[in-house]
């Protein structure tokens, strides 16, 4: 990973996180219209990107690591309490506990989503037969998107909750060099294509699930009716995902 990939992986969520502590207060309309342009965004690169990768190859046990994905994130938000898709459940005067587990919780889920990065470009082209480098940067952009609404979702919980300010960046900074930190950690090993797909493939998982929990989620009031705008702002995602075809 070049330099630039890692301080935006960082430089996102703490400038999306700073937003949300100037302003201190939840507007539930336009976190939600974030989170569906991003949960569509996730959506379309994890089916048109990342999956064929995946399963282009051949890697026999890629599917079970995928399963395993869609479930571990399914655990990891009964600590984080659904914070990754901008869930905001404020406890008044939280004990530290609560900030414990919201963090182990997200902490462990970017940690996870940061591990195939370094070496993903290279197992993208070895999949795909370029033939040559290309710069191939799916993976980096969905996790930055659904990064963005989380790490607001995380300092208004926070700030709700009682915590200090310093408590709350203190937080948010570690949160940001979690993905930053699985990349770091998986650029000093050598990984052959199979380990790689089968990252890649807990990745999608995960992403599976977050990008359908938001869309789900994306109807009006549970009426199974989504409005003009949320329908506009997910067809925007996904037209978008579609962009980054070639």
């Amino acid at each position: 990973m070049a330099l630039w990939e890692y301080i935006a992986l960082l430089v996102a969520v703490l400038i999306s996180g700073g937003v949300a502590l100037l302003i201190r207060s939840e507007s539930k309309a336009t976190v939600q219209i974030l989170l569906s342009f991003s949960g569509a965004y996730i959506l379309g690169i994890t089916v048109l990107h990342l999956m064929p990768s995946v399963f282009s190859g051949g890697f026999e046990t890629a599917s079970f690591w995928l399963l395993g994905g869609f479930f571990v994130q399914l655990l990891l938000e009964q600590l984080s309490k659904g914070v990754e898709h901008g869930h905001i459940h404020a406890h008044p005067s939280a004990k530290p506990g609560f900030a414990l587990s919201i963090m182990l919780g997200l902490c462990l889920h970017a940690f996870i989503e940061g591990l195939p990065l370094s070496g993903y470009t290279a197992f993208h082209d070895a999949v795909h037969s370029h033939g040559e480098e290309s710069e191939d940067h799916h993976l980096l952009f969905g996790i930055i998107l659904h990064k963005i609404p989380a790490a607001f979702a995380l300092m208004i919980l926070f700030i709700k909750s009682g915590y200090s300010k310093a408590t709350a960046w203190i937080c948010l900074l570690i949160f940001a060099s979690m993905s930053p930190l699985g990349a770091l950690v998986t650029s000093t090993m050598k990984l052959d294509l199979a380990v790689l797909a089968n990252l890649v493939a807990l990745v999608v998982g995960s992403f599976l699930h977050i990008s359908t929990t938001i869309l789900f989620e994306a109807d009006d009031k549970r009426q199974h009716a989504v409005s003009w705008r949320k329908l506009a702002v997910i067809l925007a995602g996904l037209g978008l995902s579609m962009l980054t075809l070639h």
